[in-house]
């Protein structure tokens, strides 16, 4: 019963949070209010600034941050122990994720619906622009490149996921009409949609698809062509004609998913065959790089991730309807991947350990089974490892409520690849705002067209993915550097939001943005530094180049802090 003792004290943990800190957030330390003019009201175009219900642009914004993150890093980092992994979700997501998702969230708002560079600028320097820009530009190419891959690693793992997921995307458009077009209800059209998409996952499991070499392009090559011109469709057109919708029956999709996993729990726990199997600490596991700093750079989504800044800047506050929404749609968004995030360690340290078939046919279970998936490092970090760590252990627990194995697998790798999909769409929409942006600031109008940008984010990405063959796979060659990119990224983002609290209130309520600002940087540089010479040593010439730039655009960012600090102080 340990598991479900420890999934019922979390999400309760999770509520009282959203009622205590996150109330005393949104009421008294930004003061949100009902009366303030939004930027999808005030700049509304059909386009990008379009006002949405808070439940749709909830469903919108909760799938665009979650994507694989809240999954793959729970799944790996649980290779330290799952006291260290659950610490760092349940503490991280309250104190420091959702402040930083809600405070990034109203700062655009404030802004008229601009990016985290832009807001940068103005309240620190314009220095910090050109920062800013560098390590998103940098995290959402690398973040466009790799998801196309991801979607194709998925498709090849599980065949059967592939009709569902392209079939979504005309369920989407039919809900969009049917809300926007047609001014159907809402309930009556989300269950509509979500009752159809479930009905192609049970299809699904019956016409599995596999994807041939083309041309002399290998499947996963042929999927992240297909993948990257999707993006650029989804990412020119209005947002709820596509995104919007898809990313909303999405969160459905998620929100049933999870709901079966924790009956899954419950029923697995009562019977008694779910009992923890993953060691509570781990921290000499072979391979595996030191806890201190590398477990907070290792998980980020589910507990506190850049990435999210940048959707909260982007897309999600150009459609908020008012003030207020950003409580649910930030803070609470941020706790609800922090239940994925806990769903997953469970999954990866119980549910593992009901049945696991290794490579020669034979099935373990308890701690042999842990062990034998968690040996190495290298064993657990691939990412078909950590895929498949969380899928065979969902669809174990899945069993416990009658839901077959084989249909618990379709319905988890289904919903994994789709989120990949909302991730690499809402990141391609994201990396044209800021190259939109960036040439609107240098003059170079004839670059800020809707799509020559995107041309340009997704010509981008496929030349890095592209660049190692015609597997795709080019953009691997700098994944390493992602979780650092992205924790610095959120540093930036606390810092921002620091400096506005420190501008706009006396007293020391900048301190909840400003010390896990510190703490965050702190372990970051830290393991860039640590990174750097693990690079030297391998002698990966690129890698020691481009880490090499990012500890450089670090110490920067910080100077940039100080001094913005001291001009403070001295006015």
């Amino acid at each position: 019963m340990k598991a479900v003792a420890l999934m019922l004290f979390s999400f309760v943990g999770y509520i009282v949070a959203y009622h205590t800190y996150g109330k005393y957030l949104a009421r008294k330390i930004f003061k949100l209010k009902m009366d303030r003019l939004v930027p999808s009201k005030e700049l509304e175009d059909g386009l990008d600034y379009i006002p949405t219900k808070k439940s749709i642009i909830f469903g919108h914004h909760y799938t665009s941050i979650a994507g694989t993150g809240p999954i793959v890093g729970p799944a790996i980092g649980i290779i330290w122990g799952w006291v260290p992994a659950m610490l760092w979700i349940f503490l991280g997501s309250i104190f420091m994720g959702a402040v930083h998702d809600l405070g990034s969230l109203v700062l655009s708002l404030r802004n008229k619906g601009e990016s985290l560079s832009e807001f940068a600028a103005r309240y620190v320097n314009k220095r910090l622009r050109y920062i800013s820009f560098l390590i998103i530009f940098l995290e959402l190419l690398i973040i466009i490149a790799v998801f196309g891959l991801v979607i194709a690693v998925i498709f090849k793992m599980f065949p059967q996921s592939v009709f569902p997921v392209w079939m979504e995307i005309l369920i989407a458009i039919g809900l969009g009409w049917l809300i926007y077009s047609r001014g159907k209800s809402v309930i009556l059209s989300t269950i509509l949609a979500v009752a159809l998409m479930y009905g192609t996952v049970i299809l699904g499991h019956y016409i599995p698809l596999n994807m041939p070499d083309i041309g002399g392009l290998p499947a996963t090559g042929v999927w992240t062509l297909i993948l990257l011109t999707y993006a650029f469709i989804a990412s020119t057109i209005p947002v709820n004609r596509l995104l919007q919708p898809r990313d909303y029956i999405n969160a459905w999709q998620l929100f049933i998913a999870m709901g079966i996993l924790v009956l899954g729990i419950i029923g697995s726990g009562i019977s008694g065959d779910l009992a923890i199997v993953a060691p509570a600490f781990n921290t000499s596991a072979a391979g595996a790089p030191p806890l201190l700093p590398f477990l907070f750079i290792t998980i980020a989504c589910g507990a506190l991730s850049g990435f999210h800044a940048v959707v909260s800047s982007g897309t999600t506050s150009k459609q908020l309807a008012s003030e207020p929404d950003a409580l649910f749609v930030g803070y609470g968004s941020m706790l609800m991947e922090a239940v994925l995030a806990t769903l997953v360690v469970i999954a990866v340290a119980a549910g593992i350990g009901m049945a696991y078939q290794t490579a020669d046919g034979s099935i373990l279970t308890g701690t042999n089974a842990w062990h034998e998936h968690y040996a190495t490092w290298a064993a657990s970090e691939g990412l078909a490892s950590k895929i498949n760590a969380v899928v065979i252990g969902s669809a174990n627990m899945m069993e416990s409520v009658w839901i077959p194995k084989s249909l618990g697998i379709v319905i988890i790798g289904v919903f994994i690849a789709s989120f990949a999909g909302t991730t690499l769409d809402s990141a391609t929409r994201i990396q044209r705002y800021i190259i939109t942006e960036l040439f609107r600031d240098i003059k170079l109008n004839k670059f800020t067209n809707r799509y020559v940008a995107t041309a340009f984010a997704v010509i981008t990405a496929a030349a890095l993915a592209f660049v190692t063959g015609a597997d795709g796979k080019g953009a691997l060659t700098l994944w390493p550097l992602f979780g650092a990119v992205n924790q610095l990224l959120a540093g930036l983002a606390l810092l921002v939001i620091t400096i506005y609290l420190k501008k706009k209130r006396s007293g020391f309520t900048y301190l909840l943005a400003a010390i896990p600002c510190l703490i965050i940087l702190a372990l970051t540089i830290w393991a860039i530094v640590i990174n750097e010479f693990n690079y030297w040593n391998a002698d990966h010439g690129l890698l020691v180049f481009i880490n090499g730039v990012v500890l450089i655009l670090a110490l920067w960012m910080v100077v940039e802090g100080i001094l913005a600090v001291i001009r403070f102080k001295k006015r």
